[in-house]
């Protein structure tokens, strides 16, 4: 049980990294509203789609293990976010 309280806590702090490289991202390009407010959606967006999907294939391979789930979406979010905030230095406006 302990385990999986601890890939629990590990996915909301992957998921808050990934958040965090959105926000940085944002403020990186200017810091207006509009950036903020893109990059958050944004995040909110790929979180609904892509957590959509990690759901769904744990109905079929890991059924009942919301732990993983949620440690699957954190590093994909990790990840998304650290992409989008490599590519922050080639917005361009």
């Amino acid at each position: 049980m302990a385990q999986r309280v601890g890939l629990i806590w590990l996915g909301l702090a992957l998921l808050g990294a990934g958040l965090l490289a959105h926000l940085l991202s944002a403020q990186a390009i200017g810091g207006s509203y509009v950036a903020y407010r893109d990059h958050i959606l944004g995040f909110v967006g790929l979180t609904v789609v892509t957590g959509a999907v990690i759901w769904a294939l744990g109905l079929r391979f890991w059924k009942g293990r919301y732990d993983i789930t949620l440690l699957a979406l954190g590093i994909l979010q990790a990840l998304i976010g650290l992409f989008v905030w490599i590519n922050r230095f080639s917005v361009h406006g």
